[in-house]
């Protein structure tokens, strides 16, 4: 499966992949309302990209990640905070700790690799009653090194096949995850998208460390991603100096737990 190649290199993965913006962690902590004593859940921590900002705020975490390279990192990184924990499991198989449930379960870029048919019921179900659900969502956005996000196009045109003709990346405004998963669940109040860009520069060699991290880049013959890689590279270097930015948007989208009778009909659209 897909989402077993980013154990394959738990460490590339942990050195390229970004962090999220101190604004968001900040918004997550805030509209969790979290106890002096509360409990949080994180599904798919990766190597701890959301995970230690979490930790360093001086939360309780339990992480589920499928990956043992990848936990192995994460609890390399957690090391100077006792109270975050990684547990190596497939989350649709994961059994949540007796107890009253999680006050916020978080999912950082990772939910859309758990199986649909379970997995806003099973995260759901760990929560306590008026725990908040978080997802955070990573998208690739216009801006930036805009020159080049169109120039690059012809890279992956030529070496990989499944390239839509003259795509390119959406204006962000544009941008709304669908939420129909979390607005169908009878136990989940009204949903909340916040919505935070960052922008990052990278150097050529860091750029092509970032590609090699996504799934559909590792899924392409070697041969294939090799050629892609080193059009990506002559193109950073020769016409962009040798670096380039990235722009991402984040959607920070929240519900709590409620009684079934208690769900609100209206659903807040996101903020920018």
């Amino acid at each position: 499966m897909l989402r077993d190649v980013f154990d394959e290199d738990a460490e590339l993965y942990d050195s390229a992949r970004p962090g999220y913006p101190p604004a968001l962690v900040e918004a997550l902590i805030a509209g969790a309302r979290l106890s002096p004593a509360g409990r949080v859940l994180e599904v798919g921590p990766g190597t701890g990209q959301l995970t230690v900002p979490l930790a360093r705020a001086g939360l309780r975490i339990t992480a589920v990640e499928l990956g043992p390279s990848l936990a192995a990192v994460a609890r390399r990184n957690l090391r100077p905070f006792p109270d975050a924990a990684v547990e190596v499991a497939a989350f649709e198989e994961w059994r949540p700790p007796p107890g009253p449930g999680f006050e916020l379960a978080v999912s950082a870029t990772a939910f859309h690799w758990i199986d649909p048919a379970v997995r806003v019921s099973r995260t759901t179900a760990a929560l306590a009653p008026d725990g908040m659900f978080a997802l955070v969502t990573t998208h690739h956005v216009a801006g930036g090194s805009a020159a080049f996000f169109e120039r690059v196009q012809r890279c992956y045109e030529r070496w990989d096949p499944g390239t839509p003709p003259g795509l390119r990346l959406a204006d962000e405004a544009t941008v709304v995850s669908d939420v129909t998963e979390l607005e169908d669940c009878e136990e989940l109040g009204p949903v909340g998208i916040r919505c935070f860009p960052q922008e990052i520069t990278y150097t050529t060699a860091a750029y092509l460390d970032v590609l090699r991290t996504y799934s559909n880049h590792r899924a392409l013959p070697p041969s294939a991603l090799g050629g892609l890689l080193d059009c990506v590279a002559e193109l950073i270097e020769d016409r962009h100096g040798g670096s380039v930015t990235q722009r991402y948007l984040h959607e920070l989208i929240t519900a709590r737990r409620v009684p079934p009778a208690g769900r609100a009909e209206g659903r807040s659209r996101p903020s920018r």
